[in-house]
């Protein structure tokens, strides 16, 4: 259905006049060839057109026509609550400052890479130089963009792990990169019980078949979007090895770091020779609870770093200057106040707490053990045969119904993950859900009020 839009007198008069100066510029054969071919020459770039409507718009389209109003969001992973206050003050504080609302440098503003290279080097053991192995980049998801640009040739491979975040495909493709994945196991009893998120179980015989001569580079995530696993440490070795033995660049996408409920291992602290291979994504957004500012960083080796670095310049210049200034004051009081604890405690805690609703309804999940989301296993929810699904939600996977029925039914949004799976592997996650729970307390106990509608659906 369009919609409407109203004009002031003078936006309408400065509407018109614009587009009678068009007019009045533009040969009048140009508007007559264009209504005799439809605009054939002007077509979208493949990349963007022809493209399944995305998951995004679905869920929105579906929150918007629902009737349980308003809708419980647990879809989109972003906070449902500030970041605390002496990162916001350190914000405010910016704007202040004549420089720290100019350009910043290209590689990131001094002090905050200092404030990163500072942050991580216990955990390296070793010192990061901030000039040469930080560069701070427009969100992490424009960091991974700057490392695929740097690193990947028309034709090159790259394997990620299914599921996968979505922004990893178009990223890759953009510089003709091709996509092979390898998926990880679900659980086999994931219908039935609730079982740790370490469960989903990576086939290494499958992944060693899949690198090849052309193998350019891996993309691993831990703690891992949507499944909530931490790789292991030995799992994150065998990975290494094949990396090593092969001389493929590892990006570990590690933007949740600060975000595990059992032992974390670092991609690049296990070993000199995997280091020299390794990329590491990290995202004040996630650290800070502020996935709108838009601030993230690659750490690396200084071979590594300076390609990366020099995409980053291409793709946006600069990133946004009294954020980062912030986010400095946040690495740098972060211990001392305590936060990096109370972030581990409070999103366990709210993980512990939303869960306990499945434990109600005896519905199984994946217990995650890092991040914030949760996938729950909806197998046991049956959906009338006559429900009136849209046929753009009645052609995907059942997951894609099954999300779009909690809207309608039920009033809390979810993400369907088959739209991180390639439709080969989809199948794996048909029956699951994926919810966010960084969110408030009581937004959390809303939902699984309504939740628990979903008993008369419920063998």
């Amino acid at each position: 259905m369009s919609r409407m839009h109203s004009f002031s007198p003078l936006q309408f008069a400065l509407t018109t006049s614009t587009a009678s100066a068009i007019t009045h510029k533009v040969p009048r054969r140009f508007f007559q060839s264009t209504a005799m071919t439809g605009l054939s020459r002007i077509k979208p770039a493949a990349r963007v057109s022809g493209q399944k409507q995305d998951v995004w718009s679905i869920i929105n389209e579906a929150a918007a026509a629902s009737p349980k109003q308003p809708i419980v969001n647990m879809g989109q992973g972003f906070f449902g609550y500030n970041p605390p206050d002496f990162i916001l003050n350190a914000a405010k504080e910016a704007l202040d400052r004549v420089e720290c609302n100019q350009y910043s440098p290209t590689k990131g503003r001094p002090r905050l890479k200092k404030a990163i290279a500072d942050a991580y080097s216990p955990f390296w053991g070793r010192k990061i130089d901030p000039e040469t192995e930080v560069t701070i980049t427009t969100g992490a998801n424009e960091g991974m963009l700057s490392a695929f640009m740097a690193f990947i040739e028309p034709g090159d491979e790259v394997i990620i792990f299914e599921p996968f975040f979505d922004q990893y495909i178009s990223n890759i493709e953009m510089p003709g990169g091709k996509i092979v994945t390898v998926p990880l196991h679900p659980p086999s009893t994931g219908a039935t019980r609730t079982s740790s998120a370490a469960d989903w179980a990576v086939d290494f015989e499958e992944l060693e078949k899949a690198i090849t001569p052309k193998t350019k580079m891996i993309v691993l995530n831990t703690p891992h979007n949507p499944v909530g696993k931490v790789f292991s440490k030995k799992e994150l070795q065998n990975i290494g090895h094949l990396c090593v033995k092969n001389e493929i660049i590892i990006l570990s996408d590690e933007v949740y770091d600060r975000l595990y409920y059992v032992p974390f291992t670092r991609m690049s602290t296990l070993s000199p020779e995997i280091e020299a291979l390794t990329i590491t994504v990290g995202s004040a957004g996630k650290n800070f609870y502020a996935t709108g500012w838009r601030v993230g960083w690659l750490m690396g080796p200084a071979d590594l770093i300076k390609y990366v670095s020099a995409a980053h310049t291409r793709i946006c210049y600069s990133s946004v200057s009294p954020l980062q200034e912030a986010c400095a004051v946040g690495f740098e009081q972060a211990s001392a106040q305590g936060f990096w604890d109370s972030t581990i405690h409070d999103m366990k805690s709210k993980m512990d707490r939303f869960n306990k609703v499945w434990d109600e309804l005896g519905m199984p999940y994946s217990d995650p053990e890092g991040g914030y989301f949760v996938l729950v296993n909806m197998n046991k929810v049956k959906l009338p045969e006559d429900y009136p699904f849209p046929d753009h939600v009645a052609s995907r996977p059942r997951d894609f119904k099954l999300a779009w029925f909690l809207i309608q039914e039920v009033g809390v949004a979810a993400i369907p993950p088959t739209e991180f799976y390639t439709d080969k592997n989809a199948h794996l996650a048909e029956d699951y859900v994926r919810f966010a729970v960084c969110k408030d307390d009581e937004v959390l106990e809303e939902a699984k009020n309504r939740l628990r509608g979903l008993k008369k659906y419920m063998e």
